[in-house]
């Protein structure tokens, strides 16, 4: 027999601008227990874990707790106004304890933040670990968290795992992080058009068992549609004859009708298309021993790589390691403090920034994507505002609000829309996946494979890593950046089995010679290519000017009419300098990057 509830609900009602959210809501959370709460974007999650927590939001319901039953909530966005450092801030989340109390020192010596740093002065991903460490400070029976994971990097993130996954008390969890809520949840609430369903297992089974309610849905409105066909026709056939003795049959009719109306169908699914790419060539970043430095800290040294057209490249790393750094370099944005980046003709990059920098929270969805008009251009097409919000899944009534009424997951997916309706031929997301729920990141993921252009993003979603990424760019935090091929879990693999190579077998009845090295260490280029390696870049840099000077030549437009045959040879030389150039790019990359292993191996 199952232990009585410590906390729960019964018949929460909310509604918001007339629209209602929680339509009579039932769930319970038992000792120890492990759930998660999943629902689309704007479904009321974080409102039902607001409601959960204590705060009196409901419109009606009733919501019950044990007496004596202490409660955390981690919200999405931590407010610091009454805390004049992080120690203070922390200590709040346990009744009577001190800034200098022994049990604040402890989580924050675990969370690495300093105690006497102003709140203000943190950046995301430290304003979350601060926001952890005060929930669970207070050692709390019942712990509810709203996207823990926003900002963390993957180590904090596999942490948080772990220290959850040894916690006593329970736990109600909003993420989107799917491999984070199949590591950790027991059972799955699924909030779906303003009720609670409950699937007792894993969150890896819930994507087959909503899909089969669904699908029972279906049936049965399909059902009633037939019925409510046959019985509206027999209304208008027979009304006049029989009326006195079928009031009762046309009483049931109006009752099918009515029953239908608020029956509704599986909400629906964004719409995201990354559409055509523009044209450009095949060679997108080149990027050739690149160091960047502030102050005394290294952030990149003498990274390389050859990015083309239709890679997808993911950057990870801990917080402060350099990732949006390096993305910067990258595409030009920063340059680098030796070295070089060159970009493929025609780029044209779009960017999504994780800091929302794009949207203005006095703006409307309309303003934000067309200004003052009625239509927007659509990779090259025109389409009316409304019919845009609507693939994205905003309601019609929220195109004229303000953007600071948007959750969190709907300002990402308003910039999705932003971005993905530019033409472009690189996409640049620095953390799209933060606040999005589980199908409209299964969309952008199709939107990203279907993009015939060249993705460069830097995400801590392990799972949405491995779905799309071909090849993954690690910052150690040191200066050192490694490229892996495939996704996160390829990365582990291969990072494996580097660190498991075997210490060279010594024998001890023999010792070596002395002063010998080992054979690695003495592997070396060779002259050749040493020497390929100090001409190249010469014959890079010539063959760049070359190329620009025909492109010069090539754009005065009278250049045909006096001389047709130089044009032609122009054009043609044009064409075999930049395939010479690709060629010999290639060729540096790939010596720069066998140096680079040798030198490895040899360290």
């Amino acid at each position: 027999m199952a232990p009585p509830p410590i906390l729960a609900l019964s018949g929460i009602r909310y509604s918001l601008g007339g629209q209602p959210i929680l339509a009579g809501v039932d769930l319970s959370v038992g000792p120890a227990e492990r759930l998660t709460l999943v629902g689309r974007n704007g479904a009321g999650k974080s409102t039902l874990l607001r409601i959960l927590a204590g705060e009196p939001l409901a419109d009606g319901g009733e919501r019950f707790v044990q007496p004596g039953t202490r409660i955390a909530l981690l919200a999405q966005e931590p407010g610091f106004a009454d805390a004049a450092t992080v120690a203070d801030y922390v200590a709040g989340g346990r009744s009577g304890t001190a800034a200098d109390d022994y049990r604040v020192a402890a989580i924050l010596d675990e969370v690495r933040l300093p105690a006497g740093q102003a709140p203000g002065e943190l950046s995301g991903g430290e304003a979350r670990r601060a926001a952890i460490a005060r929930a669970l400070i207070g050692e709390p029976e019942v712990l509810l968290l709203d996207e823990p994971t926003n900002h963390l990097d993957l180590p904090t993130i596999e942490w948080l795992e772990a220290r959850l996954a040894a916690w006593r008390g329970a736990c109600v969890m909003v993420s989107h992080d799917r491999r984070f809520l199949a590591t950790l949840s027991q059972a799955v609430l699924w909030l779906d058009r303003g009720i609670v369903r409950r699937m007792d297992g894993g969150y890896g089974g819930f994507d087959e068992w909503s899909t089969g309610i669904l699908e029972r849905e279906a049936v049965e409105r399909h059902k009633l549609d037939r019925l409510i066909e046959r019985e509206t026709e027999w209304a208008g056939r027979s009304i006049r004859a029989r009326r006195t003795r079928n009031e009762g049959r046309l009483r049931a009719l109006q009752e099918l009708r009515r029953v239908r109306r608020t029956q509704g169908g599986p909400v629906g699914r964004a719409s995201i298309e990354a559409g055509a790419a523009s044209a450009s060539g095949s060679l997108a970043i080149v990027a050739r021993s690149i160091a960047k430095s502030w102050g005394a800290r290294s952030i990149v040294t003498g990274f390389s790589t050859r990015i083309t057209r239709g890679d997808r490249v993911g950057l990870i790393g801990a917080n402060g390691a350099g990732k949006t750094t390096l993305l910067r370099m990258l595409i030009g944005d920063l340059a680098p403090d030796s070295g070089s980046v060159r970009l493929g003709e025609g780029l044209l990059p779009v960017v999504i920034d994780q800091r929302r920098a794009a949207l203005d929270p006095r703006s409307t969805p309309w303003e934000v994507l067309a200004g003052a008009n009625d239509h927007l251009d659509v990779r090259g097409r025109p389409l009316h505002v409304m019919s845009y919000l609507r693939q994205y899944l905003f309601r019609d009534e929220q195109a004229r609000q303000p953007v600071r009424t948007l959750s969190g997951g709907e300002c990402n997916r308003l910039l999705l829309a932003k971005a993905l309706a530019q033409p472009s031929n690189l996409l640049v997301l620095d953390e799209p996946t933060n606040d999005l729920d589980a199908d409209t990141l299964d969309l952008l993921q199709e939107a990203i494979a279907d993009y015939d252009g060249t993705v460069l993003l830097v995400s801590h979603d392990r799972d949405f890593l491995d779905r799309v990424v071909t090849s993954t760019i690690v910052l150690e935090g040191d200066g050192g950046a490694t490229e892996y091929a495939g996704g996160y879990s390829d990365y582990l693999v291969q990072r494996g089995s580097r660190d498991a190579e075997p210490e060279p077998a010594v024998r001890r009845d023999k010792p070596a010679p002395a002063q010998r090295e080992p054979a690695v260490a003495r592997q070396r280029l060779g002259y050749k290519r040493e020497r390929a390696l100090a001409e190249l870049p010469i014959r890079i840099e010539g063959l760049t000017a070359e190329i620009a000077t025909l492109q010069r030549d090539l754009a005065d437009l009278g250049l045909y009419s006096r001389d047709a045959a130089g044009f032609t040879a122009r054009g043609a030389r044009l064409q075999a300098a930049q395939a010479e150039l690709d060629a010999a790019e290639t060729e540096w990359l790939e010596l720069e990057m066998l140096r680079e292993e040798l030198r490895r191996q040899a360290g």
